[in-house]
């Protein structure tokens, strides 16, 4: 197993004869998670640190993986500094850095080295990149369904989600998707049409964050991020030209961009920024409403757990202002 802290060029992991691990969907599936966090501090890891990179670390610990890749540009601020206390409890740390440039010419060198990296080559990983693409595919094909309510928002989120290391097991990942593919299609159509919601930013670490949505007659039409791990815009195309309109690692501008476009397309009346506490990522919010039409709301959580009180009641208040 190879553990991965974000979204990376999983068909160069494959083509390695290696599993892939993503320690986020870890993290955060975990039912103790918040003790993962705890287990960091005691560790020593600054209690003024994103939740999410404490409980990598822990994740990383609870598997005792030895071998991680750490993503230095284009991801958390926090990557560097977890990556070099990693390598001095003897985990190995590859390193991929998406070019801050967007250029092809860049990304196809940081491609290459990569896959040197790991005892294969861009070739081998291009040769498995049609198979990941059927299942690829599959979440496209859930995401269309979406658009026409038939598929719960924490369903559309896990389905798109679980692509970015599918599962370590690409025939699993496949079987799962073709199953919520079925349920969707069963499913009948709600007897009062929901409020329509984008949400943008990293995943929240709220563990019923959809649930309460639903209560309240909310169906989430897009999830940015899940969106973008799930590559769909890049199937049935090559590597470097998958990976450039990848928008998440990149500048703030494209991903508004991105999310305004499937806002539009999919008619959605407002839009959720989840913030992460102590990310740097927060200070793009000013952006986010500058750059977006529809009214947002921003959610801010550190640690892992239920919604508050107090988030609930902002959510209340924000679905009464777009209810009809």
């Amino acid at each position: 197993m190879i553990g991965v802290i974000t979204t990376v060029p999983t068909e160069i992991i494959f083509a390695a004869s290696r599993r892939p691990v993503d320690l986020n969907n870890v993290f955060v599936a975990d039912p103790e998670a918040d003790r993962l966090v705890t287990w960091a501090e005691a560790r020593g890891l600054p209690v003024s640190t994103c939740a999410w990179a404490k409980g990598i670390y822990g994740a990383i610990h609870r598997l005792n993986i030895r071998e991680i890749v750490g993503v230095i540009s284009g991801d958390c601020s926090h990557n560097m500094a977890l990556c070099e206390i990693l390598r001095s409890e003897g985990v190995i740390v590859r390193h991929f850095a998406f070019p801050p440039s967007r250029r092809a010419d860049d990304l196809e060198r940081e491609l290459e080295r990569f896959a040197d990296s790991l005892g294969t080559t861009l070739a081998a990983a291009e040769a498995v990149k049609p198979a990941l693409d059927e299942i690829r595919a599959l979440a496209g094909e859930l995401y269309r369904l979406a658009d026409g309510g038939m598929v719960a928002s924490g369903d559309l989120f896990t389905a798109l989600l679980n692509t970015s290391d599918f599962f370590s097991d690409p025939d699993k990942c496949r079987r799962e998707l073709l199953a919520a593919l079925k349920k969707a299609r069963e499913a009948r159509a709600p007897v009062q049409p929901p409020i329509r919601l984008s949400c943008a930013g990293v995943p929240a670490i709220f563990s019923d964050i959809w649930e309460v949505f639903d209560r309240l007659n909310v169906r989430f039409v897009d999830h940015e991020v899940p969106r973008q791990f799930a590559l769909l815009d890049g199937i049935g195309l090559g590597m470097v030209e998958t990976y450039l309109k990848y928008t998440y690692p990149y500048d703030v501008f494209s991903r508004i961009e991105d999310v305004g476009r499937e806002a539009d397309r999919r008619a959605a009346a407002g839009l959720v920024h989840y913030v992460q506490s102590f990310c740097h990522r927060m200070m793009h919010d000013r952006l986010w409403r500058e750059g977006i039409a529809i009214p947002i709301l921003t959610l801010e959580a550190d640690r892992p757990g239920r919604v508050d009180e107090r988030t609930r009641t902002r959510i209340e208040a924000f679905v009464e202002r777009l209810s009809p």
